[in-house]
């Protein structure tokens, strides 16, 4: 059996190692950029899933493929009534938010 590598450590360690504890500004920018990209690659998967390339569904939400791209992309931030207008019009789904505090 190998010995454990006295190197190795949790993603959790790193990142507070690297960005600083939450609450700190770097953590933070980290944290709200992490954000930002999971929404881009929630909709990609969505649109993935539902068989739609981007023209399709930036035809059903009265945007254009390019925003579509940029938003799961991460270069574009949506607006939430835009957001809601993918899930509802486009995906055919429920837009659901949740604050945490």
């Amino acid at each position: 059996m190998k010995a454990k590598n006295s190197n190795t450590k949790a993603l959790s360690q790193f990142i507070d190692e690297q960005y600083g504890k939450k609450g700190t500004p770097k953590r933070d920018k980290l944290d709200n950029g992490y954000e930002s990209f999971k929404l881009g690659a929630i909709i990609h998967e969505a649109r993935i899933e539902l068989g739609m390339t981007q023209e399709e569904l930036a035809i059903k939400c009265g945007t254009n493929k390019a925003y579509i791209s940029k938003v799961e992309n991460n270069i574009k931030d949506v607006r939430i009534s835009t957001l809601q207008k993918i899930v509802e019009i486009g995906f055919g789904g429920q837009l659901q938010l949740s604050i945490k505090i």
